[in-house]
């Protein structure tokens, strides 16, 4: 564990939190909290490397990665920064994203009195499905030899259409989808004419393309994670689920957590493997725990931010969530935004970048500043100090070396009442 003092401490504490399987310090999140002013902590996930071999056979490890390494963290966190200052801070914050969102959403529902406020975004909610849909994904594309799989020029291709399909849905044909859900992405008009050999799609290219934009079911009928959005920009950038090759994460999850086996191929996954993943929940890792009333009794404070060209987590997952929670506890939203709010971002890769104004403040490089109508961790802040809940959120995108300005634009929340 890391932590770090700022001389302008503003008498706040904030943990930040690591991605995938990661046992590193996110160094660029303990940069940007601590030049806030946050008395700023940072730990390993209680193993080193970003791997998940340190799970084989070790449910010590899978604990410290699940939840134990970031409590304990946090609690030797807080007593060191009272010793370090001789005072006690006033409030306590959590940053996160992506495996950090889903440790944040953890937070609130195992350790309610952990933090004031929690910044939550792209949360890996339902993991052990995520690293099925993973599996999944592998298994429509196929590999590169494969009659089913599409080169990354085919891929630009499908982008194209789905923009023209999709684009102008919202009203504005910007390049963006403001609400992927009202895109029914047809890919079947793609399929090549008689004579046509380029820019076009045979038939068992476009059902791979159909099953990647539709959710994963398992066996017994019951969803195990929702599709991949349309509009992810497969022209820029094809996300490494569609490269032929099975995922990493996919691997080492089955391998290391579900068989300890570690000849698990991830080239031979089923739907059988998904359902035995789904069956296995150590520590409550899917962190789909709906009851958030003693976080909220506490006074806590939650703020989600997905990007809605998340090729990682699809941002489905979020208001699926947010649903359940509003179900669980019996809270429509206009009750539910008293202390939990969801923020879709266009135009947002997986945690920050992308096409749209995707900067909100939310790590190093990502921040206007202070102001808390441009930065997401300062109207955290601002929310639960204040009392002023945040409607919007400011976001910005930059040219390549940040002296122009491409895109700002306002995020509001989901549902926006």
């Amino acid at each position: 564990m890391e932590a770090w003092f700022p001389l302008d401490y503003s008498g706040r504490f904030l943990s930040t939190a690591n991605r995938g399987f990661s046992g590193c310090i996110l160094y660029n999140e303990l940069e940007f909290a601590t030049s806030l002013g946050f008395a700023s902590i940072g730990a390993n996930n209680g193993h080193n490397g970003t791997s998940g071999y340190a799970f084989l056979n070790n449910t010590d490890a899978l604990a410290d990665y699940t939840y134990r390494s970031l409590h304990t963290g946090v609690v030797a966190g807080k007593e060191l920064t009272k010793k370090f200052y001789g005072f006690p801070f006033h409030k306590s914050y959590f940053l996160g994203c992506s495996s950090g969102g889903r440790q944040g959403l953890k937070e609130a529902q195992d350790f309610p009195e952990d933090f004031d406020g929690i910044v939550a975004g792209a949360p890996a909610l339902a993991l052990p499905n995520i690293m099925s849909w993973g599996g999944a994904l592998y298994k429509a594309t196929g590999d590169p030899e494969s009659e089913s799989f599409l080169s990354p020029e085919l891929w630009a291709v499908v982008y194209d259409e789905v923009l023209r399909q999709c684009d102008a849905l919202d009203g504005a044909s910007d390049g963006l989808l403001e609400d992927p859900s009202t895109c029914q992405f047809t890919p079947e008009t793609l399929i090549c004419s008689k004579g046509q050999t380029s820019r076009c799609l045979t038939g068992l290219q476009a059902q791979t393309v159909r099953s990647i934009y539709s959710p994963l079911y398992g066996s017994d009928g019951q969803l195990l994670y929702p599709r991949m959005q349309p509009g992810i920009n497969t022209k820029k950038q094809v996300p490494f689920y569609f490269q032929g090759i099975p995922w990493d994460l996919t691997e080492d999850w089955f391998r290391y957590v579900v068989y300890n086996d570690t000849t698990w191929d991830g080239r031979n996954f089923s739907l059988a493997d998904a359902m035995n993943a789904a069956s296995q929940n150590p520590f409550n890792i899917q962190t789909w725990e709906g009851d958030l009333s003693a976080f909220a009794e506490n006074g806590g404070k939650i703020l989600t931010y997905h990007g809605l060209q998340d090729f990682v987590c699809s941002s489905e997952i979020s208001q699926l969530y947010y649903a359940h929670v509003s179900r669980t506890m019996n809270l429509p939203p206009h009750e539910l935004d008293s202390f939990y709010r969801l923020f879709y971002v266009s135009g947002m890769d997986h945690c920050r970048d992308g096409d749209g104004a995707s900067a909100i403040g939310q790590d190093v490089g990502s921040s206007a500043g202070r102001d808390p109508n441009e930065n997401a961790l300062m109207a955290m802040v601002r929310w639960v100090e204040e009392g002023i809940p945040p409607d919007t959120l400011r976001g910005a995108k930059l040219s390549a070396d940040g002296s122009q300005m491409k895109r700002l634009g306002s995020v509001c929340r989901c549902p926006f009442l």
